[in-house]
């Protein structure tokens, strides 16, 4: 296994444990799936490049649409909690306040 991949996967999973470590604020939760998003792109972009496949090709662009369009909602969310609520922590957060 090349090394790159090893760091690749290294970075997902350092990134994950962000996710269940800072699970406090919102920004920090959007940034550790920002670093799992992009991991998973530099791993389909490697496995596309190294199949020479022209379907494996759609696979990182898509999952490049996908990253922009969450992005995007997280930062729409992240906007509309500070507003209503002034802090990003999730946990004064209530489903049922909404």
């Amino acid at each position: 296994m090349p090394i790159i991949y090893i760091n690749i996967t290294l970075a997902s999973i350092i990134s994950l444990l962000g996710i269940l470590i800072y699970r406090s604020h919102l920004i920090s939760s959007l940034l550790c799936l920002e670093g799992i998003i992009l991991s998973l792109f530099i791993i389909s972009t490697l496995i596309a490049l190294n199949t020479h496949s022209p379907l494996a090709n759609i696979v990182p662009i898509a999952l490049l649409v996908f990253a922009a369009c969450k992005a995007a909602v997280g930062l729409a969310l992240l906007v509309s909690i500070s507003n209503t609520h002034g802090l990003d922590h999730i946990h004064n957060l209530s489903l049922l306040q909404c």
